[in-house]
């Protein structure tokens, strides 16, 4: 589950004319701090004058993206991604550091350091072959031929057949491991699962890895029927158990899990993780509001922030596009400021002037595709969930700032109360933040400063659901 004021997406890809400035060849990494610390990781090879570049962010899946209008003139270096309106501006200090700025709606500091390897992050529970299973990599398309897809699939030793889980990813575009700061929580969950004798596929984001499609302009059931798609696919196996075969969704992944199962009549089972169970505009609110109180700002101005988001959000839906709703946006900026003592406007926003306001304004818009963030702000997890009628396991950890454990826990077993679902279990968890990790500050910023990629505790407890309810 995206949070909208943090996020960037910051992968960087290109081709660059330089002169006299063999100093750029190589590695080179930063650090841009917005909110969270994300890596980025810049590499240049110069060839009879001809630069080129590639860059990707280790913490967010190292999906590139191309930049260009690149420039070189004496010290400075200059480049914009016009796709994600970003722009970057930077002075070589020396042969060895770039001290520039990134610009994206909001403008940070952005220093580059010369490395002779990218840093590495010591993450001990992703599973490394040789494997006691078997793993392959698949690819297939859907009915029509108009998608295709990249994915794993691992299956126990043995004669089979298996019963058999797809894994299904949290909001933006993520691959199959659901890679963030160089945790694999897929990974990890598929390695445990296969060990304990189910099939799991796991598959790219449309749009990402070996995955056709375009991310940007899909919503949650464009999603969903990716998810159809690959349902599909695992029951074409002949190792596959189709009268035991069910979903794992994680945040997102855990609000399109109830969409598809409640349309099949072959899912036995489905495992929400983090999973929404209250209406998303309420959820994003709370998310926000958790989000700023964690860093430090005051119940009061956290608060007022909450009740400005609801409003901006409100805007989103009630528009055709988002043009017309940073219109709307804007207007309910300035009456929020108009009654907002200053220094909780500026605590919250950062907003001191007209080109803050506007800075605000453009990192807030460039965060989300109109579309998805449209549907997704208007869905209600109630609908689908009342409508189950396979065995259901949510969980989720109580220090969640995403995805608030006890509203969204409260309504999934309220809904599921009033579905013919046979068995379900829905239990909250002490001590886990968002991706089940064990945290400490329990902050998004620590997310990729934990060693830990996924509670070993919860992949227990989802073993034994599995063994007691599934096998």
């Amino acid at each position: 589950m995206k949070v909208v004021f943090t996020f960037l997406c910051l992968f960087f890809a290109g081709t660059i004319l330089a002169q006299n400035h063999p100093k750029l060849s190589g590695t080179w990494e930063g650090k841009l701090n917005v909110g969270v610390v994300l890596r980025l990781v810049f590499i240049f090879n110069d060839s009879a004058g001809i630069i080129k570049g590639t860059s990707y962010s280790p913490d967010q899946g190292n999906q590139p993206i191309p930049c260009s209008d690149i420039s070189l003139k004496g010290d400075s270096i200059n480049f914009t991604i016009p796709t994600l309106n970003v722009t970057f501006a930077g002075i070589f200090s020396n042969d060895s550091l770039i001290s520039g700025k990134l610009t994206q709606g909001r403008t940070f500091d952005l220093i580059l350091l010369k490395v002779l390897r990218p840093s590495e992050l010591h993450r001990p529970q992703t599973p490394h072959p040789p494997y006691s299973y078997r793993i392959e990599e698949v690819e297939y398309d859907n009915a029509d031929k108009f998608l295709h897809y990249g994915a794993t699939i691992s299956i126990p030793p043995g004669k089979g057949p298996f019963p058999a889980l797809l894994l299904i990813t949290g909001s933006g575009p993520q691959n199959r491991d659901e890679e963030i700061f160089e945790h694999k929580p897929f990974a990890v969950i598929a390695d445990h699962l296969t060990k304990d004798g189910f099939a799991v596929l796991r598959v790219d984001d449309r749009g990402v890895g070996k995955s056709t499609g375009q991310f940007s302009t899909s919503t949650s059931a464009d999603f969903a029927a990716d998810v159809q798609n690959s349902l599909n696919y695992l029951k074409s196996r002949k190792e596959i158990d189709i009268k035991r075969m069910g979903m794992l969704g994680h945040s997102e992944g855990g609000m399109i899990a109830p969409m598809v199962a409640s349309q099949r009549n072959d899912i036995n089972f489905i495992i929400l993780l983090a999973a929404p169970g209250e209406k998303i505009l309420k959820l994003m609110q709370e998310q926000n509001i958790a989000v700023l109180k964690s860093s430090g700002i005051n119940k009061e101005a956290a608060e007022s922030y909450g009740d400005l988001f609801g409003k901006m959000m409100s805007a989103v839906i009630e528009t055709k596009n988002m043009t017309a709703a940073k219109e709307q946006m804007n207007l309910a900026l300035n009456d929020w400021i108009k009654i907002t003592p200053k220094n909780i406007v500026t605590l919250t926003t950062g907003i001191t002037n007209d080109s803050t306001q506007q800075q605000f304004l453009n990192g807030l818009g460039s965060s989300f595709g109109y579309e998805w963030l449209k549907y997704f702000l208007q869905f209600d997890p109630e609908n689908y969930l009342k409508k189950l009628h396979c065995k259901v396991l949510a969980l989720n950890g109580d220090k969640d700032l995403q995805v608030s454990s006890k509203s969204n826990l409260e309504g999934i077993k309220n809904a599921l109360k009033e579905s013919k679902s046979p068995s379900y279990d829905v239990k909250e968890i002490p001590g886990l933040n968002h991706l089940f990790q064990n945290c400490k500050t329990c902050t998004i910023s620590e997310y990729g400063e934990l060693e830990e990629t996924f509670s070993p505790k919860v992949l227990d407890m989802i073993s034994e659901w599995l063994n007691k309810n599934v096998r």
